[in-house]
């Protein structure tokens, strides 16, 4: 599957994945940021 994002949330991600990796000593994946974000986001609705 391919999915295309506007530069503006490819910019938010990137600062989230650097939260996480800051945060953990693992390696975090551009996918999983995304994946997770995905998640949370449709949980509240």
């Amino acid at each position: 599957m391919t999915i295309m994002l506007e530069d503006d949330l490819v910019k938010k991600l990137r600062v989230k994945q650097s939260k996480m990796l800051q945060e953990t000593n693992d390696t975090v994946s551009f996918s999983h940021v995304i994946n997770e974000t995905l998640r949370t986001c449709l949980k509240m609705k």
